[in-house]
């Protein structure tokens, strides 16, 4: 149980961060993120609020880092 909490933690972040740097753009990084987890929750393998709200935190905090990171690369460029 805690090895769900922990990787909801972490891996929505991880992946809102990966998509963005694919697509560049952070909020097709965060829509396809969104659908894979609302996949997952159709399909059971969210089974409490708790963990909806700590993947929440997650694309949230993942979000607001790809954003600064694609900031960063547009003032380099």
């Amino acid at each position: 149980m805690v090895i769900k909490y922990l990787s909801a933690l972490i891996l929505p972040g991880i992946v809102v961060v990966l998509f963005s740097r694919v697509t560049y753009n952070h909020v097709i990084g965060l829509v396809l993120t969104v659908a894979l987890i609302a996949a997952s929750v159709y399909k059971g393998y969210t089974d409490s609020w708790l963990l909806i709200i700590v993947d929440a935190f997650s694309l949230t905090a993942g979000f607001w880092y790809s954003t600064s990171m694609i900031e960063k690369t547009r003032k380099r460029a």
